[in-house]
């Protein structure tokens, strides 16, 4: 049986084209390509990278100023958000998110709309597998052609699973009995009718928003099509810990909002959703509101 596409890369001794990811003793990264030949420069000095090829995973080296650096294959994580990004990346804390609430699985037949530079679709792709389809959608062409960069120089290649195509979703998705779409768009709303009818019944429509004016929309929008259960939403955010002897407090910085995440799962065809139970609060829809719902929720 074949490796995963990519696994290789992920395991024994570095090898010419390996990432390394190099942390110095002020945990600071630094990642460069393994070349035969080459030198890495720092202005703590230098090393060849010859003494590298060959050696294990967790190796230190030292360089002409003999300063002792770390070395290891850059996470995921790590690759992402030191990629080259034509648009904002996906931040892990959100991806992770969205293959843990969205389901991603071994397998999976995935649309997604917004490729942006190609961090979302490299978690994607290695969760679906070889065995999964990943169709992205990019309206910009500079962007899916970095975004195609990323996940290439990632994987080693290109995927055997994953599909690009350069165009609005809504005017371009052929796909049918798909089992997850992920929109990370501007206007998700705008896309719903396109992605029910690619959705099989069960599958999940997740979408990732910036601001609360879409969150807000999208969520209405849902509600008003018809064929989707009530959609959950919600952020995230990341504060580390500085753990020195007794001296354990919070870092003073951290990863607050980057985004909404809300997900919905599509209803069988002519199934009408439950009535919710919960009636919004009064005034939760302005005398100016002219969207869906406009009639303050009455009925719920």
């Amino acid at each position: 049986m074949s490796e995963p596409t990519g696994a290789a890369r992920r395991r024994g001794p570095f090898k010419v084209g390996d990432q390394v990811q190099l942390t110095d003793p002020k945990g600071r990264h630094y990642t460069f390509t393994l070349e035969a030949g080459k030198n890495f420069h720092t202005h703590k000095g230098s090393f060849p990278h010859d003494e590298l090829i060959g050696s294990p995973e967790g190796s230190v080296v030292r360089t002409t100023g003999n300063v002792a650096y770390l070395a290891l294959r850059p996470l995921l994580p790590d690759y992402v958000l030191s990629m080259p990004r034509g648009a904002a990346v996906v931040y892990p804390k959100d991806a992770g998110q969205i293959l843990a609430f969205a389901d991603i699985f071994p397998g999976a037949r995935v649309v997604e709309a917004g490729v942006g530079s190609g961090s979302l679709s490299s978690f994607l792709l290695r969760a679906i597998g070889d065995q999964g389809m990943l169709h992205s959608y990019e309206r910009r062409e500079d962007f899916a052609e970095i975004a195609q960069q990323n996940v290439e120089r990632y994987f080693g290649g290109p995927h055997p699973a994953w599909q690009l195509t350069v165009g609005d979703l809504q005017d371009n998705l052929s796909d049918t009995d798909v089992d997850r779409v992920i929109l990370d768009m501007l206007a998700p709303w705008e896309c719903l009718e396109a992605v029910s009818k690619a959705l099989v019944p069960g599958g999940i429509l997740c979408c990732y928003v910036a601001t609360t004016t879409q969150l807000a929309r999208t969520v209405e929008s849902i509600r008003e099509i018809g064929c989707f259960n009530e959609p959950t939403s919600w952020e995230s955010m990341i504060r580390n810990w500085h753990v020195e002897g007794l001296a354990v407090r919070p870092d003073h910085r951290m990863i607050g909002h980057t985004g909404f995440l809300l997900t919905a799962r599509r209803l069988a065809d002519g199934v009408e959703p439950p009535m919710r139970r919960r009636r919004p609060a009064k005034g939760a829809y302005g005398e100016d509101y002219t969207g869906p719902n406009a009639d303050g929720g009455a009925g719920r």
